[in-house]
């Protein structure tokens, strides 16, 4: 195997391994969009990965500041409820991707989970009438193909794709802590579900003697236009006519979407088996405010409407992460990478998603020219910060139910893929 393919495969192999560093991206990033695999040189290549996510993120001083008379009026702290709560939980992140390639046409059918979200401080913190456990999942499958011709020293490639995303999660909160003798929880429950079309153009440029790659791929929001699910408020008891809603179960709708992104990815050989690579990727979290939930049939629900029975304030900022490193090729069986990753926190105070540092590394190792293991890991901070009321761009005061202060504290992750090549 000459030097030229030694390189290609290096650089093949070092994007992937770095994308463990930005795994746990602010807003409801998991798995992301990743078409890598569609640049591998062979001719027929199947890969599947799987990343777990351990992070750390350790909420205090929490204090109930609801002022509702109802939940807030028994003040949380007061009745004995923790100060403290671990905010986060492990997760997964699977992706499987098989490309084929003829002449200059290459596709990729893939399937991963882009965002996500799981936390799960419990019923007895004082801020769980905030929140109790949310958990959001969502799975995408898509086509993506691309066009090389030759232009210059190198190939030009044009990318385009469409994909098909579903959504689904729920959230618990203490609504009423008043309950007890009833037999009753006072916990409401929100499940929610829905799925879009999202659509993916991009273009590349790579100058193989070099093991030169710039790429440019921007990946559409995926419209939920009907989000539903329903409202349980079983657990609290009903109280008549005054509120039809309470000890029922209601059919609610909203809507939402999962925001579009635009990504820069550049790699290049820098030394006989040195490759340098980093990326620039936006999201646009922003769009994520304050998703209203009305029962079925209300034709404009919105965060001001008589009949919306809860919301999901999120009040994100638009999302940067930049990551950079290196990767080395030490024999035709193994090479490794390294990398640094920095990811913009997507929070305006009503969550603990703050600045997040990564470093992260793997080995790759080829005991054929037809089958690559890869093993890698990373090791984070998330950055410090508190949770307070924030005033949202319509001027409504949100996340009045608790305040809590976070230090800096630590994520990891470990991540393992099989690569076959035909």
């Amino acid at each position: 195997m000459n030097n030229l393919r030694l390189k290609t495969l290096l650089g093949a192999g070092c994007f992937s391994l770095a994308l463990i560093g930005s795994v746990h991206a602010g807003g409801l990033e998991r798995g992301g969009y990743d078409i890598d695999l569609l640049f591998d040189p062979a001719q027929v290549t199947g890969e599947v990965t799987g990343t777990y996510v351990m992070p750390q993120r350790d909420l205090k001083n929490v204090v109930d500041i609801d002022p509702n008379p109802v939940t807030g009026g028994g003040n949380l702290n007061a009745l004995g409820f923790s100060n403290s709560a671990r905010d986060t939980e492990s997760y997964w992140v699977p992706s499987v991707g098989i490309k084929a390639g003829m002449g200059p046409v290459d596709c990729l059918i893939d399937y991963g989970q882009p965002i996500g979200a799981y936390s799960n401080p419990g019923a007895n913190w004082a801020g769980a009438n905030g929140n109790i456990i949310t958990k959001v999942k969502s799975e995408a499958v898509g086509g993506t193909c691309s066009y090389k011709m030759d232009l210059g020293k190198g190939q030009v490639r044009f990318i385009g794709g469409v994909f098909h995303e579903d959504v689904s999660g729920f959230k618990e909160q203490l609504v009423s802590p008043f309950v007890g003798p009833l037999g009753l929880s006072g916990i409401g429950r929100l499940d929610l579900e829905g799925d879009g079309w999202g659509w993916r153009a991009g273009v590349a440029y790579e100058i193989p003697d070099i093991a030169l790659r710039a790429s440019l791929v921007y990946n559409s929001a995926v419209k939920l236009d009907h989000l539903d699910g329903t409202l349980d408020l079983t657990q609290l008891p009903a109280v008549g006519p005054a509120n039809p809603f309470l000890g029922n179960v209601t059919n609610v709708s909203g809507s939402s979407e999962v925001p579009e992104s635009l990504e820069l990815k550049l790699q290049s050989g820098i030394a006989p088996g040195w490759l340098a690579f980093g990326s620039i990727k936006w999201v646009n979290w922003s769009v994520l405010q304050s998703i209203p939930f009305c029962p079925t049939g209300v034709p404009s629900c919105t965060t001001t409407s008589a009949l919306r029975l809860t919301s999901l304030d999120l009040l994100y900022r638009d999302g940067w992460t930049v990551s950079g490193g290196i990767g080395h090729k030490f024999n035709d069986q193994w090479s490794g990478a390294a990398g640094l990753t920095w990811d913009r926190g997507t929070s305006t105070g009503l969550s603990a998603q703050t600045d997040t540092w990564t470093v992260s590394g793997g080995v790759s190792y080829t005991p054929t020219a037809n089958v690559e293991l890869r093993l890698g890991g990373a090791l984070g901070v998330l950055t410090s910060g508190s949770i307070h009321p924030v005033v949202g761009k319509d001027g409504v005061t949100y996340g009045t139910d608790y305040t809590a202060d976070f230090g800096n504290d630590l994520v990891s992750a470990v991540s393992t893929s099989f690569k076959v090549k035909w």
